[in-house]
């Protein structure tokens, strides 16, 4: 389980988007100084059964920047998960709807991974599922993209 003050990242079956986010921000943060590089980055999915495998074309992906996946299993978004999270980055606006819906207390820092770019990028990240190689690498790029705001972000809110 995760720590106290962890970084979640949520999408709706937690088999391709948040795996592939939380591995890129978990890897670029531990190449930062402390308290960042201690920071644990977790993933679940709102609709996430537990213990599904990670979509193989993510797995292909994420080992083309050297990131292993393999042996990712999804879980579903708790109101544990979300009561440790010093943030929560969603892929689209709707998964952070559901989260303000359907758990109580919201942690106070919901963004989407992709809301520190600045405009005109789109803030949404697109479900890759079932898409060829190319649309999962589309996705990981565009979640890469993102890393740099988001840690930016971390360092205004993370505890002295």
């Amino acid at each position: 389980m995760a720590g106290p003050g962890h970084i979640l990242t949520v999408c709706t079956a937690n088999i391709c988007r948040s795996p592939m986010a939380a591995g890129l921000l978990q890897h670029f943060l531990a190449g930062q100084g402390e308290p960042l590089k201690s920071l644990r980055v977790v993933s679940a999915g709102i609709v996430a059964r537990r213990g599904d495998p990670i979509s193989p074309n993510a797995v292909v992906a994420m080992k083309k920047v050297g990131i292993d996946l393999k042996d990712h299993v999804s879980r579903p978004l708790t109101q544990e998960l979300l009561d440790g999270a010093l943030l929560v980055l969603c892929m689209t606006e709707a998964h952070r709807a559901m989260i303000q819906l359907q758990f109580d207390p919201v942690p106070e820092h919901v963004y989407l991974f992709r809301e520190f770019l600045p405009r005109p990028a789109d803030p949404e990240v697109d479900d890759p599922y079932g898409g060829p190689l190319s649309v999962y690498e589309s996705c990981r790029d565009g979640l890469v993209e993102a890393v740099p705001g988001i840690v930016n972000f971390i360092k205004t809110i993370i505890p002295a």
